[in-house]
């Protein structure tokens, strides 16, 4: 590679912007190039009818002093993000209509135990403990699956070395979570517990106890005890002052710039051409999609792993979204902005629902008097879109049965909802995928059964692959430690010392044993 190599980051998402700015600090050619005419992707806010909805991810953490969020503001040249704590989290609303609020602080254990006893207790002990281990590596940026020797060696000694020794520390039998599901803490566990497990992990790691990985699940589960912020104008802030952050380092970022290919020449990127005919040379290419539009990109060029992909996503997700506009009356000042109903079982296509209120305080998300509501749902493709495409009646049918199923689940959470709204818009993962370029609007990731799940994100030579597919997985907090570690290995691959940008220490949140 030359000495000056021409770095093009494809998708202005969390991920891609990211590593756009900490290449663009280190003082490397950087460009990145977004479809839309904004950032963030499925964690941007766009405008509609003068109110700011966010997008798909509506819930922002780890911006906790020595979190993922801080480690990427020091990282980047960030002083500051426009984020307001939030304690409570969320409140989840069980089928058999109890309420359980979740707190980051010592509220959480007097809440456990009134909602689920002594077996909750220990439950969201073991969960603790393991994921203060699980996040503290997650922090160290490993190279998760290793894909080269050097790779290897360096996780050996900086990571699970170090990590297996924490995990035998604090539990004999703790390691064995390594290869089997979080149902196996949760044997004794009452019908309520179970399903709010199930529900929380289904938002956090695509997928519910019997199948999530139990070291993966539980760091995913510790969303609310490290922190939730609403952001000032939306969740869409954390890429407008990531793409910010990217210019003021020195990167172009080019908007209205959807990618129609990546050119190749001897296994190795050499431009990137979008649908304006525009062409941009590229010594390195990062890309911030999934990887079906990744091997739509190459084309024959792809490598064998993306050949292989079967024609949609054999698991995971799409989501179905309502975004309402709402009276403030529906909605007191003092109302929690997030909250999850779970209506029956199987979870999911309307049968547990999240929301998410703009912030009375925040005048920039909706018109004087008014509120901005996010509903959603998980949904798997293959329905919506062979109807989409072979039936266009029975697809709307459809999205009005859906959007009917999940106003009356929020009702639960905000009553009298559908009489305040003003409008009621609906969206598919057809939705998903116009808007955000996704691949038939898939959302979230792999869901994350085992270890070896994700993806590692070097696809070829000088080609990386960023975002919710790689380690450590879904969340912007998540893919934007994603950002940085593929950042840290292009720069290490150039021969520049990242180690500005590792933590100074190892980072604790609260214990994980309770005390009381």
């Amino acid at each position: 590679m030359q000495a000056d190599p021409r770095i093009v980051v494809i998708g202005a998402g969390v991920g891609g912007l990211t590593t756009a700015a900490l290449l663009a600090r280190a003082g490397l050619n950087v460009t990145l190039l977004e479809a839309h005419v904004y950032p963030g992707g499925c964690a941007g806010t766009f405008y509609h009818q003068g109110y700011r909805f966010d997008a798909g991810a509506t819930l922002a953490g780890g911006f906790y002093p020595g979190g993922p969020m801080d480690l990427v503001a020091q990282a980047v040249g960030i002083a500051s993000w426009p984020a307001h704590p939030s304690d409570p989290a969320m409140a989840v609303h069980l089928p058999d209509g109890a309420t359980v609020t979740r707190w980051g602080g010592e509220q959480r254990w007097e809440e456990t135990e009134q909602a689920f006893g002594r077996v909750g207790v220990a439950f969201f002990e073991w969960q603790e403990r393991t994921a203060d281990a699980l996040w503290d590596l997650a922090l160290r940026l490993p190279s998760w699956p290793p894909q080269t020797a050097g790779e290897a060696a360096r996780l050996l000694s900086q990571g699970l070395g170090w990590l297996s020794a924490d995990l035998r520390r604090l539990s004999p039998g703790l390691a064995l979570d390594a290869a089997r599901p979080v149902a196996a803490h949760l044997r004794n566990a009452s019908p309520p517990l179970r399903q709010f497990v199930d529900a929380q992990l289904l938002i956090a790691a695509q997928t519910t106890s019997a199948n999530a990985n139990a070291l993966y699940g539980a760091s995913a589960l510790d969303l609310p005890r490290r922190g939730v912020v609403h952001l000032q104008g939306g969740i869409g802030a954390i890429a407008q002052t990531l793409a910010q952050a990217v210019q003021d380092n020195g990167g172009a970022m080019r908007y209205r710039q959807e990618v129609a290919r990546i050119v190749v020449e001897q296994g190795r990127p050499v431009a990137v051409e979008t649908k304006r005919g525009d062409s941009f040379p590229a010594d390195l290419v990062v890309v911030n999609l999934p990887p079906w539009n990744i091997t739509q990109l190459l084309g024959d060029a792809a490598p064998a792993r993306l050949r292989r992909l079967p024609p949609r996503p054999s698991d995971g997700w799409g989501a179905f979204m309502v975004y309402l506009g709402l009276d403030a009356a529906v909605a007191p000042p003092d109302t929690l902005l997030h909250h999850q109903v779970i209506a029956r079982e199987p979870l999911g296509e309307g049968n547990s629902v999240f929301l998410s209120l703009s912030p009375a305080w925040d005048e920039k998300r909706a018109p004087a008097g008014q509120r901005a509501l996010t509903l959603s749902t998980h949904t798997a493709l293959e329905p919506w879109w062979r109807l989409f495409e072979n039936d266009r009646e029975a697809y709307e049918a459809r999205k009005e049965t859906y959007t009917e199923q999940m106003l009356a689940a929020a009702e639960r959470a905000l009553p009298g909802l559908r009489d305040n709204a003003r409008f009621v818009l609906p969206g598919t993962p057809v939705s998903f995928q116009r808007f955000t370029r996704r691949a038939w609007g898939w959302v979230g990731g792999f869901p994350q059964t085992n270890l070896f799940r994700a993806w590692g994100p070097r696809l070829a030579p000088n080609l990386w692959m960023v975002g919710d597919s790689i380690f450590p997985g879904q969340s912007t907090a998540a893919v934007a430690l994603g950002g940085l570690r593929v950042g840290t290995a292009v720069l290490r691959d150039l021969g520049l010392a990242p180690a500005h940008i590792l933590p100074r220490q190892t980072i604790a949140v609260q214990s994980g044993a309770h005390s009381g």
